[in-house]
């Protein structure tokens, strides 16, 4: 895996579109001493780059080590697992990450609060990401 730093996030969120994703799984692990750790995978897509050339599917998985804080939150009239948008930032030595950002004004910078307002965001002290090998199609009826 890579570990993302700060200084790292502009161009890692100019490589990939996580907007209009999918979150495909979530797991929460408790380790020594109440430290908290989530992983979880996004199918996304790269970034367009030429014109003329569509952005591919991918997947990515993220590792939140030192998790301080974090939300997953099911509301009825909302469809689970799809990203309208997605932020990272990085507030007070924590990543923050939300999978359900609220549109911004132009001009305007996402606060702690936009982070903790969400439900689906995430907060820890160190984030690892790597993009994960595709996955062959399921065989069909019949295919050997």
């Amino acid at each position: 895996m890579n570990r993302l730093y700060p200084t790292d996030l502009v161009s890692f969120q100019r490589k990939y579109r996580l907007a209009g994703g999918k979150l495909r799984r979530v797991r929460i692990r408790y380790g020594a001493g109440d430290k908290l750790t989530i992983e979880f995978v996004l199918a996304a897509r790269t970034a367009l780059r030429d014109l003329g050339t569509e952005p591919r599917p991918i997947r990515l998985r993220f590792r939140l080590k030192g998790t301080e804080e974090f939300r997953f939150q099911k509301r009825p009239t909302i469809a689970g697992g799809k990203i309208s948008d997605a932020r990272i930032g990085y507030f007070q030595e924590l990543f923050f990450i939300n999978l359900d950002a609220w549109t911004l004004e132009p001009g305007e910078a996402a606060k702690v609060h936009d982070f903790r307002a969400s439900d689906a965001y995430l907060a820890g002290s160190e984030l690892w990401w790597e993009e994960l090998p595709e996955t062959a199609p399921p065989k069909g009826n019949g295919a050997k």
